[in-house]
């Protein structure tokens, strides 16, 4: 048997396809093994496992057989504009799969910071089983006559995806450095503490007016609630309970 002449079986092994696979490409003319052993077994060459190929990445793109077929024997194709398109359509599927990684990652964070869109930014954003509305319905009722509550409906009505991409940017960014002076044994108290704990208070301050009394409430709420303290424990463990003293060490001085 030549060298390139290749049984089924190997194949099979070759391309990660089953045994049943090619018998069925075969009986339906679409990869034909074109050459005989002498003991009568048909065998694949180059050109036969090349056109696999293509089938393959086809159907991972999700044509039927059908079409598969009918793009393969198109008379007027070569071998060239066909590599060429599966080369587009795969480019193409990656771009959207990049996108969707990216959407799934931002979908995590925002679950995470408890951001709140639009409904339509909701389902594009988070599908329909994001948690947003369960938890701002508690909200509305443990704070919904509060003013701090009216403040931050008001504002937040006011923010486009930019804007909300942008907070959750500079959110990030800040628990990233309250994660990162906790490493480095900054003391709360100490100016640095207190300069992070400040622009804590500003970043609340874009939803609600925040004084020193209300971001030590915030800060209790961190440690109480388990949601809160996953959520700053997942940044670096005991970031929850050292932004908290951080906070009411910082208002202590005010």
């Amino acid at each position: 048997m030549d060298a390139r002449e290749l049984t089924v079986g190997v194949v099979a092994g070759m391309v990660g396809v089953s045994i049943r696979t090619l018998h069925h490409y075969d009986q339906i003319g679409l990869v034909e093994p074109s050459g005989r052993t002498p003991a009568g077994y048909r065998v694949y060459d180059d050109t036969d496992v090349e056109r696999l190929h293509q089938v393959l990445t086809y159907r991972e793109l999700g044509f039927s057989l059908e079409q598969i077929a009918t793009l393969l024997d198109d008379p007027d194709a070569d071998p060239l504009s066909h590599l060429q398109t599966q080369r587009e359509l795969l480019t193409d599927r990656i771009d959207r799969l990049l996108r969707m990684v990216a959407a799934l990652e931002e979908m995590m964070s925002a679950k995470n910071e408890g951001i709140s869109l639009s409904a339509s930014e909701q389902a594009e954003i988070f599908g329909d089983d994001w948690l947003g509305d369960e938890y701002a319905a508690e909200a509305e009722e443990r704070w919904g006559n509060t003013e701090a509550w009216t403040q931050s409906q008001k504002r937040s009505a006011q923010y486009s995806k930019d804007d909300w991409q942008r907070i959750k940017d500079e959110t990030d960014d800040l628990e990233r450095r309250l994660a990162e002076a906790m490493r480095r044994g900054v003391t709360p108290g100490n100016a640095e503490a207190n300069s992070l704990a400040e622009e804590h208070r500003a970043q609340i301050g874009r939803f609600y007016d925040c004084d020193h009394d209300m971001q030590v409430c915030l800060a209790d709420m961190y440690v109480a609630d388990p949601r809160f303290t996953e959520h700053y424990d997942a940044q670096a463990p005991g970031l929850a309970v050292y932004l908290r003293e951080v906070i009411r060490a910082n208002a202590g001085r005010a």
